[in-house]
């Protein structure tokens, strides 16, 4: 799962980063409202955090909100902020928002509202992945190869669920390491956790292509 997060404050938005990492999603770290565009548009993020007042535009996060909505995006929208008023709430809810967090918060609660706007998400649109004899559960993150569960750790999911996601589609090694690793010089890892899938799954599940890797389904 991709995240897309806005957040000016270099302590906080780092701590949310690496919280979001740790729990294997992909985080484009975005600090202002250029990057945030820029990263959209490449992204495709499942999910975004937003903080709601920026350096460049007191309504930062809420503007950003509205030009995604207004763009086709169907994800869930997290506001950060430290505006607690009831009309900001409101404001932020309206413009497309799906929820909303008061600064200071614990990093526990926010990761605990990620998973639950990802869930929702997950539920409408399809939980489960089915490719040839492997069968990937999106919302319970599990994986079974012709029925029995296989476990992966939190990159290699990562790393599957990126190439189910997006059947078909190449990507380049820079763009995995991105996504899965937060790095696109992470290149070596991304060789390294392809491999660990073909030993896990079967040395088809991930395809080396011209110009990358993308999703296998022959065992």
């Amino acid at each position: 799962m991709q995240v897309l997060l806005l957040e000016d404050e270099p302590r906080l938005g780092q701590a949310v980063a690496r919280a979001l990492a740790a729990q294997g999603y992909g985080v484009r770290w975005a600090r202002s409202l250029g990057e945030a565009r820029e990263a959209f548009l490449e992204l495709e993020p499942d999910l975004m955090v937003l903080d709601v007042r920026l350096p460049e535009d007191e309504d930062g996060g809420f503007r950003f909100a509205k030009e995604a909505r207004e763009a086709g995006y169907k994800g869930p929208i997290l506001f950060l902020t430290a505006r607690d008023a009831l009309e900001d709430r409101v404001q932020g809810l309206d413009l497309g928002g799906d929820d909303y967090l008061v600064k200071p918060f614990h990093l526990e609660e926010l990761l605990a509202r990620v998973r639950a706007l990802l869930r929702r998400a997950s539920e409408v649109k399809a939980s489960r992945v089915r490719l040839g004899p492997l069968e990937v559960d999106l919302a319970g993150r599990g994986v079974y190869l012709a029925g029995r569960r296989v476990d992966l750790s939190l990159k290699e999911f990562a790393l599957l669920e990126t190439l189910l996601l997006h059947p078909g589609r190449v990507f380049a090694p820079e763009e995995l390491a991105e996504r899965v690793f937060g790095d696109p010089e992470k290149v070596g890892a991304v060789k390294v956790y392809v491999h660990y899938l073909r030993q896990k799954l079967f040395p088809e599940v991930v395809r080396t292509v011209p110009g990358g890797y993308r999703l296998g389904h022959e065992p």
